[in-house]
């Protein structure tokens, strides 16, 4: 990280002043561009009781097999239901995978909807943009992630950033298009605060928080050069109406690099080992366990990756080959990671008493083929899969939807994509009439007309 400070006037606490963090601030120095200096005010009006709402979205990159998972077909013929048998949870009548036992015991809490389908390609990072913003990308503009529109409508509650992603990015998965984990027309300034980095390691910390530690300490040949570099467009940036409401955020901005309560609340060490332990020593479970912090110190939505890719690692993807997944790989490996740390953070949340306005919802982008392939796995299959909710409102025990009886098609209530970003909206109390300052400054409806949440969860 550059590291640079000037004698001036007007200096911070910790002794950087504002023109200082400006330059900082033009050269992304610090991670942090002009436009991520302005700090969203608070647009949306929410209903009363939903204030203290807040999201964790689960994202199963790589897509679940429904048939394996949430929707087994016990009586479908042998390359239909698979290998899995079903087991009873705690919700009379409602059964699950019985790779998923940590689950069946939180199921209470959870409501499955087993009818979502799209008619977009069966590539992955369709159902990423969809699943994700709403809307697939057409015309060239981007819509933003439901984080982000939450971060724009409600602003920050404290130094932490109103929207994080963990642990990095959706990384490649076959169809080179975006997948949705950004701002989109709304601009940087409202882009997720991204982790880049693995809870799980010994080493962990986020250096884009930490204070600089040399701070005062000058470097003067590359200071020289520095200004010769920037000193021009500072002068012409001050010069701009922009400047005032740079001297308006600059402290709130900077706030968020040298704050106590943001340290403390990514600081995962402090978190007793029995709780760690609980979540399980993986990515994906010091990620659940991360985000349970951030959304107790007052992060209002935090986006989980619970793969980065589909190559060459072990996903949910199960084409039954390399550099895919088996579904026996599935069983061994990701199942047991995922079921126990899931059914902790519900638990957790529960008994934390943060489960009431916290919404976890477990998203994907398609499902898998009814019938298994040649290589012993199965395809993409947007036509049907399912998806799950706890909390933030939702009333626990129920189940949406149905498919027939091979999993195929919704033959119940079928739901799109935008029906399920329209009830997280729903769940954060914010008005889906409300309009977004869309591309080339034109009203853009937070839901397309029509869209409504899915009442039946509530």
């Amino acid at each position: 990280m550059l590291k640079l400070v000037d004698r001036a006037s007007a200096h911070t606490c910790d002794g950087l002043t504002r023109r200082d963090f400006l330059q900082v601030g033009v050269l992304g120095a610090i991670g942090l561009s002009l436009a991520d200096l302005e700090v969203a005010q608070a647009r949306g009006r929410v209903r009363p009781g939903c204030e203290n709402r807040s999201v964790i979205m689960i994202f199963n990159l790589g897509a679940p097999s429904h048939l394996d998972t949430w929707d087994m077909k016990p009586q479908a013929p042998a390359e239909v239901r698979g290998p899995f048998k079903p087991i009873p949870t705690k919700v009379p009548g409602v059964q699950i995978s019985e790779i998923f036992p940590g689950h069946a015991k939180v199921a209470e809490h959870i409501s499955w909807v087993r009818s979502c389908y799209h008619t977009a390609a069966a590539v992955h990072d369709t159902g990423h943009q969809m699943m994700q913003t709403g809307r697939l990308f057409t015309g060239g503009i981007n819509t933003p992630h439901a984080g982000c529109v939450t971060a724009y409508l409600l602003g920050r509650r404290t130094d932490l950033p109103p929207f994080v992603i963990l642990p990095e990015p959706m990384g490649p998965t076959g169809g080179n298009l975006p997948h949705g984990q950004d701002a989109g027309f709304l601009g940087k300034a409202y882009d997720p605060f991204v982790l880049n980095a693995d809870p799980s390691k010994p080493n962990f910390k986020v250096p884009d928080l930490l204070p600089p530690p040399e701070i005062g300490q000058v470097r003067l040949q590359r200071r020289r050069r520095l200004r010769q570099l920037v000193e021009t467009k500072i002068k012409q940036f001050e010069a701009t109406p922009d400047a005032e409401l740079l001297e308006k955020n600059f402290q709130t901005a900077y706030r968020l690099m040298t704050s106590k309560q943001a340290r403390e609340a990514f600081d995962i060490s402090k978190e007793p080992p029995k709780v760690r332990e609980r979540y399980g020593m993986t990515r994906f479970g010091q990620c659940c366990l991360l985000a349970r912090r951030l959304i107790e110190a007052g992060v209002r939505f935090v986006t989980i990756n619970t793969f980065i890719t589909v190559f060459n690692e072990i996903t949910w993807d199960i084409h039954g080959s390399k550099p895919f997944t088996s579904i026996e790989g599935m069983r061994d490996i990701v199942a047991p990671m995922y079921d126990r740390a899931y059914s902790a953070l519900i638990e957790d949340l529960d008994q934390r008493g943060m489960l009431a306005d916290t919404l976890v919802c477990n998203l994907a982008e398609f499902g898998r083929t009814p019938r298994i392939n040649p290589a012993g796995g199965r395809d993409h299959w947007p036509q049907c899969w399912t998806v799950y909710f706890a909390g933030g409102g939702i009333q626990g025990g129920r189940v949406v939807g149905k498919s027939d009886p091979i999993g195929a098609v919704p033959v119940e209530r079928p739901v799109k994509p935008a029906e399920v970003v329209a009830t997280i909206f729903h769940s954060l109390g914010l008005d889906l009439e409300t309009h977004l300052p869309g591309p080339q400054a034109r009203p853009f409806p937070l839901v397309d007309y029509g869209v409504h949440p899915i009442r039946e969860l509530f």
